[in-house]
């Protein structure tokens, strides 16, 4: 079962595709300011005197911000019109990275990066169930897709950007930039975005509810456990090119732009997927991405081979877009908390990748041991969506 969708004529294409690239710009935004502290790792570490593993927690402490925030702020703004909650969380995001880039401390880092990840998952929530209800049913990851290219071009043009700004006038500048395009998310949203006085409006009390279904938690399990692999890698890949590839600092932009391509060719490929195999496209998607993780640490030795790397381990993102519409689907009384908490638990892999990582490196397994551990954890993903496949409910 799905969930309502509103007459795919409602909205003529071209005001459909504005208000996707509104809603993308705001993924770029979100996408841009939580990559670019992986970029940025040596700098922060060398300007705070921190260790590498050490600035791991910042990005951990954003991840669980996403997972506080996301299920916390779908439910208190289930009341709100869609468009009011997409500003609002907008301007929240704004605030957080602004305070990130005048952070006087370490301790101040974590907990503005915390802040900073409240609004993530519940913006990228919302905004999945406003895409997918402005076309047909058969074109809905599509849509979600479109919406999420702002993220994987956030990998292939604003990460790289922003570690580029980082490297030349300091780390701090990228949350600047990281607030200035969130500030401007917030006008387009207002100018382009329709608002829908007719909307149904979500109850808090049948969201909750929609998460007594084992299906859901499978497949939060296996987005928080079979996508931990590319943060594992992705957390620790400026250190990796410097230390391994022995590449200048000038490359790691390179690296990140990279992984990016791979990002959009995942994004694209990973909605056209669902549409046509449907739940099935997850498997195949976590099966290629143990393959990919696998042979990163070979990849890894030589400069040209770790942007083939970077780029192979970057299409992963495939995986996004099918458990979004997943998600939807099984928990179609609740679309907008579903949706949210799916990229809570994207960002549980994103806080599980870099600790793990974090653990192996500190052990003393060496930089590219973290492709290893990723295909480990992509391997149980995989497990989990077997399972899943075998219960009441799976197809």
């Amino acid at each position: 079962m799905t969930i309502q969708q509103a007459p795919p004529l409602a909205y003529s294409r071209a005001t459909v595709g504005k208000m996707e690239a509104a809603m993308a710009l705001g993924s770029f935004a979100i996408g841009t300011g939580e990559f670019a502290i992986m970029g940025l790792m040596p700098d922060i570490a060398s300007n705070l005197h921190l260790s590498e593993p050490q600035v791991g927690h910042a990005i951990s402490a954003y991840a669980l911000g996403v997972m506080v925030g996301a299920p916390a702020l779908a439910i208190l703004g289930a009341k709100l019109l869609r468009k009011h909650m997409l500003l609002w969380l907008m301007a929240l995001y704004a605030i957080g990275n602004l305070a990130t880039a005048f952070a006087p401390s370490f301790a101040g880092l974590v907990a503005f990066r915390f802040i900073s990840g409240l609004p993530h998952g519940a913006y990228f929530g919302i905004a999945a169930v406003v895409a997918s209800s402005m076309v047909a049913t058969d074109q809905r990851a599509g849509a979600v897709a479109r919406v999420m290219m702002g993220l994987t071009l956030a990998m292939l043009l604003g990460n790289p950007v922003a570690t580029f700004l980082g490297q030349f006038f300091g780390w701090r500048a990228a949350f600047v930039l990281v607030g200035a395009i969130a500030l401007c998310t917030i006008g387009l949203v207002w100018r382009y975005v329709p608002q829908r006085h007719d909307e149904v409006r979500s109850d808090p009390r049948k969201e909750l509810q929609a998460f007594r279904l084992p299906q859901v938690w499978m497949a939060l399990a296996i987005a928080s456990i079979g996508f931990a692999g590319m943060f594992c890698v992705f957390s620790y890949l400026a250190p990796t090119m410097l230390q391994v590839t022995k590449v200048s600092p000038q490359w790691i932009p390179f690296g990140l732009a990279a992984f990016g391509v791979g990002g959009i060719i995942g994004n694209i490929a990973g909605g056209k997927l669902f549409d046509r195999v449907q739940f099935r496209a997850v498997g195949l998607v976590l099966v290629w991405s143990i393959l990919v993780l696998s042979l990163f640490p070979f990849a890894a030795s030589s400069p040209w081979g770790v942007l083939l790397g970077c780029g192979l381990v970057g299409t992963m993102i495939a995986l996004a877009a099918p458990l979004q519409i997943r998600l939807m689907d099984i928990a179609h009384e609740a679309p907008s908390l579903a949706a949210a908490s799916n990229h809570a638990a994207f960002n549980l892999a994103n806080a599980l990748g870099p600790w793990f990582g974090g653990m192996a490196i500190t052990a003393g397994f060496g930089w590219t041991s973290t492709g290893y551990i990723g295909a480990a954890t992509a391997l149980v993903g995989l497990g989990i969506y077997l399972v899943a496949r075998r219960m009441k409910g799976g197809h």
